[in-house]
């Protein structure tokens, strides 16, 4: 371990640096490759793409506990759009739940709901939204008010308003209903394009990582450089190391450009701790440079390389929860999701910017994607050992 610290600290190391960082501005694909996919895949997923809405994980607080609280309940969730997700004890709870991303949207039924509809009075239900996916909050609202109306429509036909068919007289009693008074929560404006840029923001990390490190190994692998490192007196351990570290400083810098166009374009708010996505966006780059670099052991051409990544980067992008919601796939293929590396860089990002959320809730996630980080990183690293070897 001394004799391996050694080498990275002396002068043999510091040049194989300065020899990736001379290859990688000689090569001008790669450079653009660098710039160019951050500004287009965020402005143009940002401003073009728009997600879809199913299975809204749905959380209740029934105060009043009546027959016609259960009914309006039975009524929201007889939909696949919200799925129930469990019963609190109070709104504080409720919203605790949803700022924790357990809950999609909540409603609250007060004590009086049932004796108002009674007595004929203006019921008050209060629904809360998340709206950090300001379309999944547009589509759920549409929702809910059209399960309200269908709600109304029964309860004139129980009996409950047998007089609104009619013109009432002056002074007569009000005919019973339901009021819905939607509260948008971490995106008060419904402003679409904040889910999506956050999302578009983790596969940028990992699929351009993944392809400019495969590139710049197979690269090397065709221009017959790499059997002279093999060659050179640096260990091996330092030669990866060596072709790895300019590749994450500039993809690091890639990701501080992606941040700025966030802010600057979207206005995408930072509610959370800048080092919380900074230390997230490191480990995605660290997973995107072992997935390329894994890639490359298995390819002899760039060609042969950008085609293995087509088998790689896709399935990564539709399983991640990145442009649509997570929940709008597949039951079967939702635990998928689970394995994939974005898609908790996403849990993660938009936690910190849009709810601000700290490690302390986010720990899971981050504690996932570093696993990810360690295992893609030490097999990358073992494959690329073994043929240098």
């Amino acid at each position: 371990m001394r004799k391996f610290l050694q080498n990275i600290a002396n002068t043999r190391f510091l040049a194989l640096i300065r020899k990736e960082f001379s290859q990688i501005r000689r090569d001008r694909r790669m450079t653009l490759s660098l710039i160019l996919p951050p500004i287009l895949m965020i402005l143009l997923f940002g401003y073009v793409l728009n997600s879809t809405v199913a299975n809204l994980r749905l959380g209740v607080v029934d105060d009043s506990r009546t027959p016609e609280s259960r009914e309006l309940i039975a009524t929201l969730t007889e939909s696949k759009s919200f799925a129930p997700a469990g019963n609190y004890f109070s709104a504080d709870q409720l919203g605790d739940a949803i700022g924790r991303g357990n809950l999609t949207a909540g409603v609250v039924i007060p004590y009086e709901f049932g004796r108002d509809l009674q007595r004929g009075r203006t019921a008050t239900v209060q629904f809360l939204l998340n709206a950090m996916d300001a379309n999944t909050a547009r589509i759920a609202q549409a929702y809910a008010e059209s399960v309200v109306a269908t709600y109304n429509s029964g309860l004139r036909d129980s009996g409950l308003n047998a007089d609104f068919r009619r013109v009432a007289p002056a002074g007569a009693q009000p005919h019973s209903e339901v009021l819905l008074y939607p509260a948008y929560l971490y995106n008060p404006g419904l402003v679409s394009s904040w889910f999506v840029v956050t999302g578009v923001f983790g596969m940028l990390c990992i699929l351009n990582a993944s392809i400019v490190s495969a590139a710049a190994m197979v690269k090397e692998r065709e221009a017959g450089t790499l059997e002279q490192l093999m060659m050179s007196p640096a260990g091996t351990y330092t030669i990866i190391i060596a072709k790895i570290v300019p590749l994450f400083l500039l993809l690091c810098l890639m990701v501080l450009g992606a941040i700025a166009l966030m802010k600057l374009v979207f206005q995408v708010p930072f509610r959370g701790g800048y080092l919380l996505v900074m230390l997230g966006a490191a480990l995605c780059v660290l997973c995107g440079i072992g997935i390329g670099t894994f890639i490359a052991t298995f390819t002899k051409t760039a060609a042969q390389a950008q085609l293995t990544s087509f088998f790689v980067n896709p399935p990564l992008s539709s399983l991640s929860g990145a442009l649509t919601p997570a929940q709008a796939l597949p039951a079967w293929m939702r635990p998928l999701t689970n394995i994939n590396p974005i898609y908790h860089f996403g849990v993660i990002a938009r936690g910190s910017m849009l709810r601000g959320s700290g490690l302390n809730t986010l720990w899971p996630n981050f504690l996932i994607l570093f696993a990810f980080t360690l295992v893609l990183v030490s097999l990358s690293v073992w494959r690329f050992r073994k043929q240098l070897s």
